[in-house]
């Protein structure tokens, strides 16, 4: 009797030696399982940071030169605001530095005042323009297209973007490519691409590899990219 009792304390250890081994089991591959899914995630995100403008290239990691266009809603002492041809509101910042045209001659910031045609040229931050250069039209000055004007789309939320393009778009193009630039190189380019496509507002000009430039623009549905020669003159739009 002893030994068949013996016998069954012996056969309940081995059992429970055997299911504690089996749930060491599961946790080991669940263990492993995890480990797993957090090596294939790292690919993942590499992927991702790829797809993202690489420095070198055209990648805006802050405040990079551009401008915009429209008629002023309000002026103060230390600012102004424009409304563009497309709707988009743009809060400009003046400087001690900013320089002021009215038409082809230098000017004062007295000459921004409410209903002016304004083109800003400066720093760009999202909406907001500290400006290095303003220049106010004269009345009834027809610089900017009406056709190209008529064709700019305004942004809607939740719209999707227009996807077409207009005029020649280099053929050694690709989106991410080229380096920033600033100063007069990029205040002529902004300035070409605003009298072509009134609306929108630039946030960096960018050098392409064949010397030809790619204005990039944001606040509408199309264009994004406006493209211009090396004597600065529109060339194209996507």
């Amino acid at each position: 009797m002893f030994s068949r009792n013996l016998t069954k304390l012996i056969a309940i250890g081995a059992a429970a030696i055997a299911l504690a081994g089996g749930s060491y089991g599961i946790v080991s591959a669940t263990a492993s399982t995890g480990s797993s899914t957090a090596a294939t995630a790292t690919p993942a995100s590499a992927t991702s940071a790829q797809l993202a403008p690489r420095g070198g290239s055209n990648a805006r990691s802050g405040p990079a030169a551009g401008g915009s266009s429209g008629n002023v809603q309000s002026a103060s002492t230390s600012s102004f605001t424009i409304l563009t041809a497309a709707g988009q509101k743009v809060t400009v910042k003046k400087a001690s530095t900013t320089k002021y045209d009215k038409g082809t001659s230098s000017s004062s910031a007295s000459a921004v005042k409410k209903g002016a045609s304004v083109l800003v040229l400066g720093t760009t931050s999202g909406t907001t323009i500290t400006a290095s250069k303003v220049i106010v039209q004269p009345t009834g000055s027809g610089s900017t297209s009406s056709t190209t004007a008529a064709e700019v789309v305004p942004f809607q939320r939740g719209s999707q973007s227009t996807s077409k393009q207009a005029g020649q778009i280099p053929a050694s193009y690709s989106q991410g490519s080229g380096t920033i630039v600033g100063g007069t190189t990029a205040s002529k380019a902004t300035e070409a691409a605003l009298a072509a496509y009134p609306g929108d507002i630039v946030d960096r000009v960018v050098k392409l590899s064949n010397g030809e430039y790619e204005v990039h623009n944001i606040g509408v549905n199309w264009p994004h990219h406006i493209f211009v020669s090396q004597s600065f003159k529109v060339i194209g739009a996507d």
